[in-house]
């Protein structure tokens, strides 16, 4: 979300092209993807509370090699043409930040709530999530602000101090792996009567990474979610030019999140109550309608109608996104392989997220506009909620035995 601000600033620092920022970005973010699969081992190996810390640190000294991404390019400029130079400094970039950042440390964070709630898991993530959203939302314009203060490097080098000076010490401080390790109970060892009537809350077997990969739900909600990663990164990443392309004003356009936030939040308030009491497909189909009214909203932005279905689409389907990525693992497929099968699905989001921009992008290079891949945008949410119809909890197929 915050990377867009910085977008066309590259396009013009490192002298690339918007297709070559672009696949740069692709080429980073789905090699990170790739080691996610491993590092989500490590995690079950490690433990939340080590993760964190190091996840953390590294994504502050990964900022600070942002900040000096221009500097690098230049020196190495010197031993290799200009525009590859710069194409190697900042894919590498890329790849850290989001195999750091969006990879291994959302993965730990959502993990060790995951752990320590069960029946209260949805009611933890949407208190979490409310933080997320706005943040989300807040980022485009307070990075817009700190890049008008100190310039693009300087906002990178400052957010790069605060996450190893403040962020690092605070995780090794308040994470901790399970409830269990410091002798207390999930849940605090309380149960809700209506959650314990819900079949779908109870687990009767820990799935294997292996086994959760062979279950049809698994890749209807990891698809899912992937898509949302793949375009609502897509949107933030283009969404200056976008906002050109529809007449929108740099200011106008950058505005739209902060009303996404407040929907976003409001969903993911609602899915975090009501997600003990109901079956998880029922709020995967919501989340996929709201990626389709997101989708026809950016198609429509400047007809009556297209901001309002952009923005409660938007916010609809981040909220749902933020909610059921931390429920749903934990609930379909135990807490003892969470980290393999969490490094999958995050795998999926991340290479999902980076394909998304130069898809993106390339079509905008060859087609002068987004018109094509925004309808392309608006097919896929349709297929997916179609399968999130069969998207049932395969616990219940031990229940069935038992």
């Amino acid at each position: 979300m915050g990377f867009s601000v910085f977008t066309d600033i590259l396009i013009k620092e490192l002298g690339l092209s918007r297709i070559e920022l672009s696949l740069a970005y692709c080429l980073g973010t789905v090699a990170s993807g790739f080691s996610l699969p491993w590092l989500g081992r490590v995690l079950d190996r490690w433990g939340e509370r080590k993760m964190a810390v190091a996840s953390t640190v590294t994504t502050g000294v990964v900022l600070l090699f942002l900040a000096n991404s221009v500097l690098l390019s230049s020196s190495l400029a010197q031993v290799l043409p200009s525009g590859i130079a710069a194409f190697l400094v900042i894919g590498v970039g890329f790849f850290l930040i989001r195999a750091a950042a969006q990879g291994v440390l959302s993965m730990t964070c959502r993990n060790a709530i995951g752990k320590w709630f069960d029946h209260k898991r949805g009611l933890a993530l949407a208190v979490s999530g409310v933080l997320v959203s706005f943040s989300y939302s807040i980022a485009p314009r307070a990075l817009d602000w700190l890049i008008e203060r100190y310039h693009y490097d300087g906002a990178w080098f400052v957010m790069g101090t605060v996450t190893i000076a403040i962020m690092g010490p605070l995780a090794w401080l308040l994470f901790r792996d399970t409830p269990e390790e410091d002798g207390l109970l999930m849940d605090g060892g309380k149960k809700t009567d209506k959650a314990l009537k819900n079949p779908d809350m109870h687990i009767h077997h820990d799935f294997s990474r292996e086994e959760a990969l062979r279950d049809y739900s698994f890749w209807a909600f990891n698809l899912s979610l992937a898509f949302f990663g793949l375009y609502a990164t897509a949107f933030t990443f283009h969404i200056i030019s976008l906002g050109e392309e529809l007449s929108f004003k740099r200011s106008d356009i950058l505005s739209l999140f902060i009303p996404i936030a407040f929907v976003s939040v409001t969903t993911n308030l609602t899915f975090g109550i009501i997600s003990s009491r109901l079956k998880l497909k029922r709020l995967l189909l919501v989340m996929n309608l709201g990626c389709l009214s997101a989708a026809m909203g950016m198609l429509f932005l400047n007809q009556p109608g297209g901001i309002p279905a952009y923005v409660i689409g938007s916010g609809i389907a981040g909220g749902g996104f933020v909610s059921l990525s931390g429920i749903v693992f934990p609930r379909f497929y135990g807490r003892k392989h969470l980290g393999a099968i969490g490094g999958v699905n995050m795998a999926s989001m991340v290479i999902g997220s980076g394909i998304g921009p130069l898809l993106f992008g390339w079509c905008h290079h060859a087609t002068e506009s987004y018109r094509i891949i925004l309808l392309l945008s608006v097919v896929i949410p349709m297929l997916l909620a179609f399968m999130s119809l069969k998207a049932d909890n395969p616990q219940r197929k031990f229940t069935a035995d038992k």
